[in-house]
């Protein structure tokens, strides 16, 4: 599978949401889209393209105190299982490093074991954090140090 990683343009994450099934399947992640962080992070966001447009994108940005934080990850479909995620991270790690971010973290729903399997193989710390969404609203926080 050919592809470059590249940063992220507002048509990229347009052309995301136009086939959102392709990467999200049933799970409507629509509102989690926000262009305006591909407007002010565009170094951190990113996309894998081909020929045949958007194989994979990463969301992401580094936070004052030099945490490397990814909002979103997706392959479509039809380019899962190819090392495209762990690609995206590498190309992630590495702009976010170049902004001085000496950490990475991300969250994902309780539940969400390809998510947890994924970061973990990533060598992530993962836990629970009770209320991080707020009162009910647990997440799985991963973490992993930047050497």
């Amino acid at each position: 599978m050919d592809f470059r990683i590249v940063p992220a343009r507002v048509t990229d994450i347009r052309q995301v949401l136009a086939d959102h099934a392709r990467y999200w399947g049933e799970r409507d992640l629509r509102a989690l889209h926000l262009l305006p962080l591909v407007h002010e992070f565009g170094e951190t966001c990113l996309v894998a393209r081909s020929d045949d447009g958007v194989l994979g994108y990463l969301i992401g940005f580094v936070t004052p105190d030099g945490t490397g934080y990814v909002h979103l990850v997706a392959t479509r479909d039809d380019a899962r299982g190819a090392g495209l995620g762990r690609a995206l991270y590498g190309a992630f790690t590495a702009a976010a490093r170049r902004q001085g971010a000496v950490r990475l973290k991300a969250i994902t729903t309780v539940g969400n074991e390809g998510s947890v399997a994924f970061h973990r193989g990533l060598g992530f710390d993962v836990r629970v954090e009770e209320e991080y969404n707020g009162p009910g609203q647990p997440r799985v926080v991963f973490s992993r140090v930047l050497s």
